[in-house]
């Protein structure tokens, strides 16, 4: 089993978790109603996709 060879120091640690940050989903408007949804997913207001309606809402 792997050991550490010394103590890992606060500064260091901290450095490292300070990049595990979340991430704001990107959002784009439905060209049929405008509203923001999710890329490459139905609109979950109108229902439509790719300019075809898929789900009924």
């Amino acid at each position: 089993m792997a050991v550490p060879k010394r103590k890992v120091s606060r500064s260091n640690t901290r450095t490292r978790r300070a990049n595990w940050k979340a991430a704001k989903p990107t959002l784009v408007s439905c060209e049929r109603c405008r509203e923001p949804r999710l890329p490459h997913q139905a609109c979950p207001t109108c229902g439509t996709y790719n300019q075809r309606q898929v789900v009924d809402v």
